[in-house]
């Protein structure tokens, strides 16, 4: 499934919206944006496995360029706009990337730009250099092409060992509007994510988690609803006023929600929350106890790698009755044990929010 099975079926429904702004984008919207960039990039010259690279704050376009890769066969590779710009165009250089989106605070970044890369585009008109995406959105074709096989993503570790390491999963051979994604798969089967699911991201999404779980909600025909930048009461504010039944958060937002006067806390109904999430680190088990207590036994959490080689999963109920696990497989498990399969996961966690 991708947004435009739902851009047929639901077409004014969000597929998304900006929390601080209220900005919505529609099914149908997401749906022309995307399609239009596919076939632009496919008129540039991009084949199959090429790649393509983003560097941008949270902004409702990263969707349009994520969905445009995933219906063209491209890798999309997400880069942290806090690096410094050698480090950006070490990432750009490594990846092979041909085409640049470059969002409003990545356009401030100087950087040396790779040979391969033959397409420079900005969210924002007029940055030197850089082609206008909205202008070559609009002036490009909205016709569907018969084939549309699915990209993927080629996001990078964190660095803490040398230079960072791009992790390029094989291409799922399938249409776009095929179903088998791993993530979609992940979250729907073990977190009830579905159409009526709103969720609320509070991260950054060059992030491997917020990206692929907004996509993953948006896949499945839910609304993704999408933080500038993580606040605690801001937060709650967002639970309160989008009703998000899902969430997603990493133990330190936990950590700065508890330490909020208790009158702060009572201004908000966070009531809709079905399941909050938790990854990327290790919850102290006093601070994911507290968290039941106020928020209920709604927390899940999952132990991951940004290759998705493995992962286990814990249920709220499961974890209080064994406080501090982390659950057990539900990818990468080894048919004959039933165990997880230890040469497949990582040593050490996912980076923040990934």
């Amino acid at each position: 499934m991708f947004p435009g099975t739902h851009a047929l079926t639901t077409p004014d429904k969000p597929a998304l919206i900006m929390a601080a702004t209220g900005q919505q984008v529609s099914f149908a919207e997401l749906e022309d944006r995307s399609l239009r960039l596919a076939n632009w990039l496919r008129a540039q010259g991009f084949r199959r496995g090429d790649v393509v690279a983003l560097v941008s704050d949270n902004d409702a376009r990263i969707f349009d360029v994520y969905w445009a890769t995933q219906r063209a066969g491209l890798y999309l590779t997400a880069i942290n706009y806090h690096l410094r710009p050698d480090e950006i165009s070490y990432i750009l250089a490594n990846s092979g990337a041909k085409a640049l989106f470059m969002g409003k605070l990545g356009a401030n970044c100087t950087l040396e730009l790779p040979e391969t890369l033959r397409c420079r585009v900005a969210f924002a008109a007029d940055v030197p250099g850089f082609e206008s995406m909205e202008a070559l959105i609009a002036s490009s074709s909205a016709g569907r092409p018969a084939h549309e096989p699915r990209g993927g993503d080629m996001l990078y570790s964190s660095g803490t060992t040398g230079r960072p390491k791009g992790v390029r999963p094989p291409l799922p051979d399938r249409e776009v509007s095929e179903p088998g994604d791993t993530m979609v798969a992940m979250f729907s089967g073990n977190f009830g994510c579905s159409k009526d699911t709103v969720y609320l991201s509070p991260a950054p999404l060059y992030h491997a988690a917020p990206l692929r779980t907004c996509a993953s909600v948006q896949a499945l025909g839910g609304t993704a609803v999408v933080m500038d930048r993580f606040d605690a009461e801001t937060a709650l504010a967002h639970i309160d006023r989008y009703k998000a039944t899902v969430s997603q958060w990493v133990p330190t937002m936990f950590v700065r929600m508890l330490k909020l006067d208790p009158a702060v806390r009572a201004r908000y109904d966070i009531s809709s929350m079905q399941v909050a999430i938790h990854a990327a680190a290790p919850c102290p088990v006093e601070v994911k106890r507290q968290m039941i207590d106020w928020w209920g036994p709604v927390l899940y959490e999952y132990y991951s790698c940004t290759e998705l080689n493995g992962m286990t999963v814990i249920r709220p109920e499961d974890w209080l009755r064994k406080p501090g696990s982390v659950g057990r497989a539900v990818l990468g498990v080894d048919r004959k044990s039933t165990r997880l399969n230890s040469s497949h996961i990582q040593k050490s966690r996912m980076p923040s929010s990934a």
